[in-house]
């Protein structure tokens, strides 16, 4: 069986170790911002389509800032469907929205003031 050169195990090394040092990287500490994503917060947008049967619905909505979302039109699914009484096509709205593991889910929704 062959062996390695040490000089080329040296380096297999380093080459694995920088290709993974952006991974341990840090934030950098910026004032105000503490290293911690902005905190949840209600989110403009217009009712597209209402699917209570399926308990989802579709918002064309601004910026989500606290999930570094830039505003577009979206399928979300409620988190209690009886939410979805309260709304329907047109309407403006104000809502909270969570991730849970990659799915979209509406915890609040109200009518824009």
């Amino acid at each position: 069986m062959k062996r390695l050169h040490p000089a080329m195990a040296a380096t297999t090394i380093f080459v694995a170790l920088w290709a993974a040092a952006p991974a341990f990287a840090q934030t950098p500490m910026v004032p105000g911002k503490m290293g911690m994503a902005e905190a949840p917060s209600m989110t403009d947008g217009e009712v597209r389509k209402v699917d209570k049967e399926a308990g989802k619905i579709t918002l064309r909505h601004g910026d989500i800032k606290h999930m570094d979302m830039p505003g577009m039109t979206m399928v979300f699914v409620a988190k209690d469907k009886s939410m979805l009484d309260k709304v329907q096509v047109g309407d403006k709205v104000r809502f909270m929205v969570m991730d849970d593991h990659g799915k979209m889910i509406v915890t609040d929704i109200q009518p824009a003031r």
